[in-house]
């Protein structure tokens, strides 16, 4: 197989249905993400988003259709050709989900012993540095309990790159952290995707990082079964005529629970 163009799709959905024993939560679902864009998944509570995402990443099969991670379809790879998948992206959950009985050092180190022959000098030299892309040179002898919230994202941030993915899937970054932490936050990933070239897709539903971070957006919809909305936010939130889309994106609540 050749390799995919610069100009292909780095992540391509298809015709993709999820869902739980015979409860379908997404049903045909279908989107692609750029290279080097910053792509958020958006949608009310229990909506998808979050079981999408893990779909996307290979935590599960799907009932049906296909995932490319920049060409290669994670839900039929097996063995080496899994794995080769699984490199060229990085992920980083709520909580940050780093090992508490390690410093930032062996958390971000981690990938590198899992993957790669490398000795350990070098990899520790990798591992600092991508603490200190994310600002955290400082504390690479902390343990997680030792820094603040905030700090923690950062350091799952940095793990996730370990490797010198092409892409990085982030499930509720901002999550937990005040507006001024989650504030540096969105300015280290527009820094990471200007600067590196990665490629981010986000669930969230902070309106104030989606507008100030999203390069495009597909909006979920739970009663639909599937995306309502696909676009630049601040086009969707001032000119689209959804009036599901436009009450999440004004923060408007529905009429009947007005009346309620």
């Amino acid at each position: 197989m050749s390799a995919p163009s610069a100009s292909a799709p780095i992540v391509r959905v298809e015709g993709l249905t999820v869902g739980y024993d015979d409860n379908v939560i997404l049903h045909d679902v279908n989107f692609s993400v750029s290279r080097g864009e910053v792509f958020m998944i958006l949608g009310g509570s229990g909506s998808g988003k979050s079981t999408l995402l893990k779909h996307m990443i290979g935590l599960y099969q799907p009932m049906a259709g296909h995932v490319f991670i920049d060409g290669a379809d994670i839900v039929t790879a097996e063995g080496a050709a899994r794995q080769a998948i699984l490199t060229k992206f990085g992920v980083t959950y709520q909580s940050g989900a780093l090992f508490g009985s390690m410093t930032l050092l062996e958390n971000v180190r981690l990938p590198l012993e899992e993957y790669t022959d490398l000795p350990l000098p070098a990899m520790d030299l990798i591992a600092r540095m991508k603490l200190e892309l994310v600002g955290l040179e400082v504390f690479c002898g902390h343990m997680p309990s030792e820094i603040s919230g905030g700090q923690q994202k950062r350091a799952a941030i940095a793990r996730a790159m370990a490797l010198d993915p092409a892409i990085l899937f982030l499930d509720e970054p901002s999550a937990g952290l005040d507006p001024i932490t989650s504030a540096e936050l969105d300015t280290l990933i527009r820094r990471l995707a200007a600067n590196l070239g990665i490629t981010f897709v986000i669930v969230s539903h902070e309106l104030a990082s989606i507008y100030a971070i999203g390069d495009r957006v597909i909006m979920l919809d739970k009663r639909s079964q599937g995306i309502i909305a696909e676009g630049d936010p601040r086009v969707l939130r001032d000119s689209s005529d959804n009036p599901l889309v436009r009450q999440f994106f004004r923060r408007e609540v529905e009429p009947e629970a007005e009346t309620a």
